[in-house]
């Protein structure tokens, strides 16, 4: 529920988009979020008010002079409640307005007339002509100028057949926005790289050594940091998760190529912070075979021999000019004794211990973080909450004096 509580002024203008917004709408309140809806007569053109007020559950507004206000004032009282005002899809007409401050129907009235601390964001959707003409990008840029958060648009395929910038973002990422929308910027234009899910060593071509973890915690992470404004990078081991919207992911299998990734990453551009979430193998084998082992008798047990691999936390931490070092500690029993210690022999500021198998592949965990001061605990919760918390503390450490 990480709207909960939050009232959102949803506002939909003239475009084919609008039938996204009903999803977004539902999604919303699946969050927690109450949903008031606001709507030009374009837009109903589109969809219809009916559907909207079924989907939000309140009534829907249309007209700048709608009576059931007690005091006629829509364009006031709508918005002193709400936390923040959405407009998507927002038009080409409607950034016009936004920029030139016109409030000529509710919704760009509402706009103009809103207090000066709610938050404003919009999702363009347009053909790509339109979002490409001079004029546009002209109000467009006056809108940011203004304080107002543009979010997207995207490419793709159009309604009208053409393809290129101007589609508007999908339910689901105008719903990551909104939410990242309301956290603080704790790690605003930060470079922050993670590692995460397991890593893959192969026996032959088709067998090999892994472990059991989904690389659930490690996406959360990244997510959060995106949410703190970071610019994020995620070196990933196989996984069956999406990647976090807006975060860079690099996709490899074993331990040695998650460690040449990173020190790519690192070579290529300044980190700020390096958590090391990943599952790594310690162990590769030495004597893959280039064929598929086969069983030739009951008593032939193949002979595998192994090799070390690279310690890429160790590695990372050892660097002159290090990034910020976060590590991961996955134990099976004894977590304070073996936490604390692996934090020392890693020679990182701060190491995030947990119980292996009581978290492999679930959606929920708890934590407890080793620094120079001892130990605390964060208690059991959904990865995403625990990945937001863990933000927050690297955020504190950094900006403390070092």
């Amino acid at each position: 529920m990480r709207l909960a509580g939050k009232k959102i002024v949803l506002g939909l203008t003239g475009g084919v988009a609008c039938y996204k917004i009903a999803e977004l709408t539902r999604a919303l309140g699946k969050v927690g979020a109450t949903v008031q809806v606001v709507m030009t007569d374009a837009a109903t053109h589109f969809i219809t008010p009916v559907t909207m007020q079924a989907l939000s559950g309140n009534t829907v507004y249309t007209d700048q002079w709608d009576a059931r206000i007690h005091n006629n004032m829509p364009h006031i009282d709508l918005t002193r409640d709400a936390d923040a005002i959405v407009i998507a899809p927002c038009s080409t007409d409607f950034i016009y307005k936004l920029a030139h401050g016109a409030c000529n129907d509710l919704l760009s009235t509402l706009c103009v007339a809103r207090p000066a601390h709610l938050p404003l964001l919009v999702a363009p959707a347009m053909n790509v002509e339109m979002w490409q003409n001079p004029a546009t990008q002209r109000n467009v840029a006056q809108i940011r100028a203004d304080g107002i958060q543009v979010l997207g648009p995207a490419a793709g395929d159009q309604a009208c057949g053409e393809t290129g910038m101007g589609r508007m973002l999908e339910p689901d990422q105008l719903l990551t926005e909104i939410i990242a929308s309301f956290q603080a910027k704790s790690l605003s234009g930060k470079h922050v790289l993670l590692t995460a899910g397991p890593t893959f060593e192969p026996i032959d071509p088709v067998r090999g050594i892994t472990n059991l973890s989904s690389g659930k915690m490690g996406y959360a992470i990244a997510r959060a940091a995106w949410e703190a404004g970071a610019i994020v990078t995620l070196v990933s081991g196989p996984t069956a998760l999406d990647t976090p919207y807006d975060v860079r992911r690099i996709q490899v299998q074993t331990a040695q190529q998650m460690h040449d990734a990173v020190m790519a990453q690192l070579q290529l551009h300044k980190q700020d912070v390096f958590v090391a979430v990943a599952a790594v193998a310690d162990w590769r084998v030495a004597n893959a075979s280039e064929q598929k082992l086969k069983k030739t008798s009951d008593t032939d047990t193949p002979q595998l021999q192994f090799a070390q691999n690279p310690d890429i936390l160790a590695a990372v931490a050892a660097m002159p000019d290090a990034p910020y070092c976060v590590g991961f500690a996955a134990e099976s029993e004894n977590l304070l004794q073996y936490g604390a210690a692996k934090r020392l022999k890693k020679n990182v500021p701060l190491l995030v211990g947990n119980i292996g198998h009581h978290t492999f592949g679930r959606d929920e965990n708890e934590l407890v973080l080793f620094d120079a001061s001892g130990h605390t605990a964060l208690p059991r919760a959904d990865k995403q909450t625990l990945a937001l918390q863990l933000v927050a503390e690297i955020s504190l450490r950094l900006a403390l004096p070092h």
